[in-house]
Formats: C-alpha cells, sequence, structure tokens
C-alpha cells in the first residue's frame, strides 16, 4: 500500500496577483477550504497519509494550516463557531505532515527530486494543488490510482481528453489501450502544439511514481529554460513500458487559472458545501 504523497507547493502563483504577493496561491479558499486541504484529503483518503509539501519562500501558511491555532482555538473553544474547525481537525488527525523548501524554481521534476529526502525508496503519489478533482460520493482519483498500482506496479499518470487548442498547455500521451481508460505509454511530449502532440490526451496534476524516478531525474538535461522536467524522467520509464496513462472518473478543475478557480468555486458551493 501507497503510504505517502508529495505537495509541490513552492510556486509563485503570479496568475493570481496581488493577492498570492503575500498569500500562497495554495492557500486560497475553494469557498471555505484551501485549495490544498481538497488534494491533503484525497491523498488521506487514498491511504497516503503522510503528507511531504516541496514549499519555498513565503509558504509558511501551508504548514501552519495543518497544525493547532492555539489561540484561535482558545478564543472559539465551546462556541457554536468551533464546529467549523471539525473538517481541519480531522485531517490532522489522520495525516502526518513534512516539509522540505525548494531554493530554487527549476522545474517540477526538481521538486520532486528535492523531495526525496522525505519519500525515501517507496513509491508515492504527488498531488499538484492546481487541479481540483472531485469524484462525488465515488472514490477520488488518487483512490483509484492507487488501486491500479497494486494491480500494475509501475508509474501511473491521470489523463484527461482536452481539445487540440488546449493541448499546448499539457504533457500529451499516447500509446496502445491496455484496457478500456488505460493506456500504456508510448510516446510523451511536453507542452507540444497541436500540430506535435501525438493525440489530445492531456497529463493532470495526479500522479503515483516509482522510486526509480529518483536516479532517472538526477540524469535528466535541464531543458532550455533551465528547468528539470518531470515528462523527461518519465519518458525513460516510458521507454520500458513502465507508465500507464489512466483516464480518471470525477470531474478536474484547473484553479491555476482565474477562470478554472471561480468554475470550481461555484461547483463546490452548490455541491459540497455545508455537507461536511
Amino acid at each position: 500500500m501507497i503510504g505517502k504523497c508529495l505537495f509541490p507547493v513552492a510556486g509563485y502563483g503570479t496568475r493570481f496577483l496581488p493577492a498570492t504577493k503575500s498569500m500562497p496561491k495554495e492557500m486560497l479558499p475553494i469557498v471555505n477550504k484551501p485549495l490544498v486541504q481538497y488534494g491533503v484529503e484525497e491523498a488521506i483518503e487514498a491511504g497516503m497519509s503522510n503528507c511531504a509539501f516541496v514549499t519555498g519562500r513565503g509558504k509558511r501558511a501551508i504548514a501552519d494550516h495543518f497544525d493547532t491555532s492555539y489561540e484561535l482555538e482558545h478564543q472559539i473553544a465551546g462556541s457554536t463557531k468551533e464546529q467549523h474547525l471539525q473538517g481541519i481537525r480531522e485531517v490532522m488527525d489522520r495525516g502526518v505532515f513534512t516539509t522540505v523548501r525548494q531554493r530554487s524554481m527549476r522545474g517540477l521534476g526538481h521538486a520532486i527530486l528535492t523531495g526525496e529526502p522525505l519519500i525515501g525508496n517507496e513509491p508515492f503519489g504527488v498531488v499538484l494543488s492546481d487541479d481540483l478533482c472531485l469524484n462525488g460520493e465515488g472514490a477520488g482519483v488518487l483512490t483509484q490510482m492507487a488501486a491500479l498500482y497494486e494491480e500494475f506496479r509501475c508509474s501511473i499518470v491521470a489523463v484527461q481528453t482536452v481539445s487540440p487548442a488546449e493541448i499546448s498547455a499539457y504533457g500529451a500521451v499516447a500509446g496502445p489501450t491496455e484496457r478500456e481508460g488505460l493506456i500504456r505509454v508510448s510516446q510523451m511530449v511536453e507542452k507540444p502544439t497541436a500540430e506535435q502532440a501525438p493525440s489530445n490526451v492531456a497529463v493532470i496534476g495526479r500522479y503515483i511514481l516509482t522510486p526509480d524516478i529518483f536516479d532517472i531525474l538526477r540524469d535528466v538535461a535541464p531543458d532550455d529554460g533551465g528547468e528539470i522536467q518531470l515528462t523527461d524522467a518519465l519518458k525513460v520509464q516510458a521507454s520500458e513500458g513502465r507508465v500507464l496513462a489512466y483516464e480518471f472518473e470525477g470531474i478536474r478543475f484547473d484553479c491555476g487559472q482565474v477562470p478554472g478557480f471561480v468554475e470550481a468555486t461555484q461547483y463546490v458551493f452548490e455541491h459540497h458545501y455545508g455537507q461536511h
């Protein structure tokens, strides 16, 4: 069973300036709960109760959120307001939270490599908090992927079909169909043009990775921008038939963009707010 999940949360969140000038974008609320908490709850539901955050400067609020706030809790103890802390208290009781700093922004691959001391030599999940994934009363996306890992024992990326016009914002994958909703990845291109894309099947921010990914990342050459891309490491695994792309059940919102963030807020307010 996979017990750890990595959260790369060191990014600047420039699309949400000025709100993110002094506040982590991962702490922006979808209704009354910060974006990062949705991902943490998804990981814990999947059995990945050890949550490791790769942070950067100005991100202390994330660690503080998953810790006790003594002054606040003392002030509202015994009042009707205390019930609003029930959800986060349950998360804190069920999870273990660790952090490591990424001192320079050198890409997703570098962020994952930075998290190696917190993960060790075992398979692990990765959640990119920008992607909010919900599945109603059904199993969360990471729970679905963890079950697949137990069957196939290889790296798994979550994917969804997007329009050709949108594929340039994603990593695109293609390969033979393993079974319905599951592709054995043979091609992977990071942010291709519509003409370069092997398909319009896009990788989103949920992964399960095998621990050999760390050694592969160490050997990956930086791209023209000096960043180490996870896609390049996954290509190495895919060349050996060790990457699956899973078309997950559920709905995904791109909360790294303002329109997706607003859409997610509206959806959560209408379908989830007040239920937990």
